[in-house]
């Protein structure tokens, strides 16, 4: 496993680490057992940092992490989210109290008295401007209650005014071979204030998996189903924004710039972390046998420059005029 300076915080955090979204119902059921499998064999191979959030099956997330950290010695960091449990969710919703709230609740959850890194949690592009819920993130921190802030925004204009303030250390983004644009002026932005970027969605919601074609289903209760046209939440979270029958198709493109003896799936992670900004891609996973194809994209050979032009074109030719401005 590789490991990455989180920004400017002083953690050397796993280039694969872990997200636990799968664990909250969004993407089919996964049982308490078969998450627990997930999350010990993670630490066994390596994985020292966890994404998660309070709305994630209620908690549940944060609850199977606190299970975790009572399970075992080794040490790892959470990154938890809070926000997105505000009815309704608007910038008049982020005060001391319910800030507060949100805080003890994911302390309990996470059977922890300090959470490492939490994020806001995809907040109102208002919230960005009013310094002073900035100003009480702070007062947690000297609390002791948090080590230290980011935020998890949907549009790269939010990423970038999210940096102005001190106490953002770190900035999580969709970011994949489908979402570039991230890495256009945010990125060198967030290294020169030395914040860390966390790449969510690395595989597009499994599509640069290479497992998906035209005629795949899914649950009713997976996202993937439900959300395909922004239905219940940002469509930008589902298959990156990009029509489904669009990206099958130029996931087959790409399918045939994959070297033998490895997987489509490692070959986008390994894409992502040729970035040196990014401190880490946090790929989800419902079962362990994907998280032990993910994790080996860490120490795969970085992809040559004749290769990055390829996709560079693929992307150029059939997504960036679909998604590109959109986020």
């Amino acid at each position: 496993m590789e490991y990455r300076s989180l920004g400017n915080t002083g953690l050397n955090i796993s280039t694969i680490s872990l997200g636990t979204w799968p664990f909250g119902g969004s993407w089919g059921r996964v049982d308490e057992d078969q998450a627990m499998r997930i999350l010990h064999r993670a630490i066994d191979l390596g994985v020292n940092l966890f994404d998660t959030a309070d709305v994630y099956g209620d908690g549940r997330s944060e609850r199977l992490l606190g299970q975790l950290r009572a399970a075992r010695s080794e040490p790892f960091s959470v990154a938890t989210k809070v926000g997105l449990r505000l009815e309704p969710h608007v910038a008049d919703g982020y005060t001391r109290d319910n800030l507060s709230a949100f805080i003890d609740r994911s302390l309990s959850n996470l059977r922890t008295d300090r959470i490492d890194l939490l994020q806001l949690h995809s907040p109102p592009t208002d919230v960005y401007y009013r310094p002073e819920i900035f100003a009480v993130l702070e007062d947690f921190v000297q609390e002791g209650k948090v080590a230290f802030w980011g935020v998890s925004v949907n549009r790269v204009e939010e990423g970038l005014k999210a940096i102005e303030y001190p106490i953002i250390r770190s900035v999580q983004i969709v970011y994949n071979m489908f979402r570039q644009r991230p890495a256009e002026l945010l990125f060198e932005k967030a290294k020169q204030s030395g914040v860390g970027i966390l790449a969510r969605l690395p595989l597009a919601s499994g599509l640069l998996s290479g497992r998906m074609n035209a005629g795949t289903s899914f649950a009713q209760d997976d996202h993937r189903s439900y959300n395909r046209n922004g239905e219940k939440f940002d469509r930008g979270e589902t298959f990156a924004g990009v029509d489904f029958e669009t990206a099958v198709g130029a996931v087959e493109q790409l399918r045939r710039l994959v070297p033998s003896g490895v997987t489509m799936a490692q070959w986008a992670l390994r894409w992502i972390l040729m970035n040196d900004a990014v401190s880490c891609a946090i790929p989800g996973a419902r079962r362990v046998e994907q998280l032990e194809e993910n994790v080996p994209a860490s120490g795969l050979a970085p992809l040559n420059r004749e290769i990055m032009n390829l996709i560079d074109q693929t992307y150029k030719g059939q997504i960036r005029n679909l998604v590109h401005n959109c986020w």
